[in-house]
């Protein structure tokens, strides 16, 4: 998903995107998690997730190719990992 698509977002709903920017901040007050395919330890997604207090991994590689709009996923920012309930 991109910023053009942030008007689209639900609270509650886990955020699947390639990467964040200042633009996205808006989103980060409504999502419980956030995965993007890019990004690393001091990455703009980590470090936002962070101040907001939500799970994020970054740097997935393929998030939003394997990740489909209403899939039920499990956010482990601890570990890194995240987990596709539905398939």
């Amino acid at each position: 998903m991109g910023a053009d698509k942030l008007a689209e977002i639900k609270p509650g709903e886990i955020l699947v995107a390639p990467g964040t920017s200042t633009a996205w901040a808006v989103a980060f007050s409504i999502i419980k998690g956030l995965i993007t395919d890019g990004g690393g330890a001091l990455s703009h997604p980590v470090i936002m997730a962070r101040e907001n207090g939500i799970p994020c991994v970054a740097g997935c590689l393929e998030a939003t190719a394997k990740i489909k709009t209403g899939q039920r996923v499990r956010v482990d920012g601890d570990r890194g990992v995240v987990y596709i309930l539905d398939k």
